[in-house]
């Protein structure tokens, strides 16, 4: 037997590659398949069950594609509901994988159909549990992304999973490994830890929703606390998810179609297409294509995408680092963004050597922004999270978190210049971007962000512990 994680830390996802005795079960995998059917070839074995613990929001999973190509059967728990072929799993039910068993445990909460997975060695022993987003290390999968406009409430979702938590998983023994799908990073819950791996026994000792004197009542009150609304593009990935969606194959070629500059210009004017450039905050900074947008490929790509750009049917258009474009395009139908029209062959270089318009972003040190705030009645934003603003921050500067940008565009001045920052640069180049894409000329990025602020004299608010917060 041999089980390997697959983590995606661009996403926090952990898809599965479980082996025993020339076949294979596959949990959860991204939309990508070929990695796979690579591991599956070399182990000269066959790909018999794909496992989904349930629709994922946050992104695309790759069962379709990967039942398509293989043959392996599609297995959802209870409660699921698809447009195309897929075994609905009894609660309780047994898979046989070679010489394992894999069990199918409802745990509904997360939402209705969410399902983990028990594998049993070839001795019948429980080994490990698939928890899906049902329960994390340090945390459990947020109770509202599932609610149906009168009938079910996040409290009935909370309290289903706290019943799921209580009958199907704390009874496992301490030493059986928890593979959740998601660790720190994911929108899926409100604290998951750092660690992608973990037991049963542990998380009893340390997860504050898995405490074995917590009443229903508490547990509904603090697993729905301090919930953020979700990302746009959850329920448009849930859609995919339950319908099917195109072959990655064909999202590839259609998107690493390599332009001109006067074709990707044509196309930029005669369609609504968005240009999302996708290199360092360092070369964007220095020149970019009017109108672009930064996300930058080498940070929290997909999900930024997802959080900021409201239509996966976008069209957009691409300024990659050469070479990048594929990964660019493959990242991007992660989160069910397939509408990529191609990329500017050369990238930004072929633009400007072109003699095109090119726009820059003003930026300034910590150091320049506290002369600013000393002598001037300057405006500052602070696009990180609302927990970590609410741990530290400048004193009287407010929480405008990226996330939610698009709803506090009529709070930035147009009469004057203001400086946006982030926890080191990255955020505060997209919030940036969006802004002086709107016409917002004024702003200026704040180089190294909170960690050079916090070397500077500016004044700071009194530190505040996050889960003291009501």
């Amino acid at each position: 037997m041999r089980v390997e994680q697959i983590y995606t830390g661009c996403l926090a996802q952990g898809a599965y590659y479980v082996e025993s005795n020339g076949e294979v079960a596959i949990i959860d995998p991204l939309r990508e398949v070929s990695p796979y059917m690579e591991r599956a070839a070399k182990d000269n074995a066959k790909i018999k069950y794909i496992f989904e613990t349930h629709f994922h929001a946050d992104f695309v999973s790759g069962h379709v594609t990967l039942a398509k190509n293989t043959g392996a059967k599609i297995v959802f728990g209870p409660n699921a509901e698809t447009n195309y072929e897929a075994y609905i799993a009894k609660d309780n039910e047994e898979f046989k994988i070679g010489d394992i068993t894999i069990i199918a445990l409802h745990t509904p909460g997360h939402t209705m159909e969410s399902t983990s997975y028990l594998l049993r060695d070839k001795n019948g022993k429980d080994y490990a549990l698939f928890s899906g987003d049902t329960l994390f290390l340090g945390d459990v999968g947020r109770p509202d992304l599932a609610q149906k406009t009168g009938t079910l409430t996040e409290e009935d979702l909370a309290g289903f999973l706290f019943d799921s938590l209580r009958t199907k998983i704390m009874p496992l023994a301490d030493e059986v490994i928890v593979y959740p799908a998601h660790g720190a990073g994911s929108a899926c819950g409100k604290n998951l830890s750092k660690e992608t791996v973990g037991t049963i026994g542990n998380q009893k000792e340390t997860n504050y929703a898995l405490r074995a004197d917590m009443t229903k009542e508490e547990f509904v009150k603090e697993v729905t606390d301090g919930l953020l609304p979700p990302p746009a593009y959850f329920p448009l990935n849930v859609k995919l998810n339950k319908e099917g969606y195109q072959h990655i194959d064909e999202i590839i070629t259609k998107g690493t179609t390599a332009l001109s500059v006067e074709d990707f210009e044509k196309i930029a004017n005669e369609t609504d297409a968005l240009i999302l450039d996708v290199r360092h905050q360092s070369e964007f900074m220095k020149g970019f294509i009017p109108r672009s947008i930064f996300i930058g490929i080498d940070g929290g790509f997909a999900p930024w995408v997802g959080a900021l750009i409201k239509d996966i049917e976008q069209p957009i258009l691409i300024v990659a680092p050469k070479g990048r474009e594929e990964e660019v395009i493959i990242r991007l139908s992660r989160v069910g963004f397939d509408n990529t029209l191609g990329y500017l062959d050369g990238s930004f270089s072929a633009w400007k050597n072109a003699g095109k318009e090119v726009d820059t972003l003003k930026s300034v040190s910590a150091e320049i922004l506290e002369k600013e705030i000393n002598e001037n009645n300057v405006s500052v934003f602070d696009v990180r999270k609302p927990g970590e603003h609410a741990n530290e921050h400048i004193l009287d500067v407010p929480s405008t978190p990226l996330d939610y940008l698009n709803s506090h565009i009529n709070e930035f001045p147009t009469d004057k210049n203001f400086y946006v920052h982030c926890a080191g640069g990255y955020r505060s180049v997209i919030a940036s971007s969006i802004l002086k894409a709107r016409g917002m000329h004024n702003v200026i990025d704040v180089a190294g962000g909170y960690k050079a602020i916090k070397k500077t004299g500016i004044i700071r608010a009194e530190t505040v512990c996050p889960s003291t917060l009501k």
